[in-house]
């Protein structure tokens, strides 16, 4: 196999890792993390930023039949450092300008000491926050829960 054409799993990993975390920050972190960057990157757009709608699959239990569950709203956008690298951003719902910046994110985040930056700056508080988010939910979740038992009645 050629070797230009084999998959690093590991870079592939990270960016997917990254992509995913920019998807789920919020503006502010976004315009913060950018802002914090010296000197500021130059970019092109390439595609978007656009709005659109992709059909959500469900299955039953998991594993089951798949079928239309519906359509979500999902804004992306695609740029081209001045350098060549290329990033895209994804973001569900309306927000173009923060797929846009998701974008920009992920094009600098290709070079190895902005990404070690921006692992402290911006990716580690992300996944904290969600992590935190999580653990909420299921306190919240923990506290409704209702223990059902059976009765044995003395007539059987």
């Amino acid at each position: 196999m050629d070797r230009a054409n084999e998959i690093e799993t590991g870079a592939q990993s990270d960016r997917k890792r990254i992509v995913d975390l920019l998807a789920r920050a919020t503006l502010t972190e976004l315009e913060t993390a950018l802002s914090s960057l010296d000197p500021a990157p130059v970019f092109n757009p390439l595609r978007g930023p656009e709005t659109g709608l992709v059909m959500v699959k469900g299955r039953i239990g998991g594993g089951g039949a798949p079928f239309n569950l519906g359509e979500a709203t999902v804004s992306r956008a695609s740029v081209r450092l001045s350098d060549g690298r290329i990033g895209h951003g994804y973001r569900l719902g309306t927000d173009r300008r923060a797929a846009s910046l998701s974008a920009v994110l992920d094009a600098v985040a290709q070079d190895e000491a902005v990404r070690a930056a921006l692992e402290t700056r911006l990716f580690a508080p992300i996944e904290a926050r969600l992590l935190a988010d999580a653990e909420k939910l299921e306190a919240e979740t923990a506290a409704t829960k209702v223990d059902f038992f059976t009765m044995v009645r003395g007539e059987d």
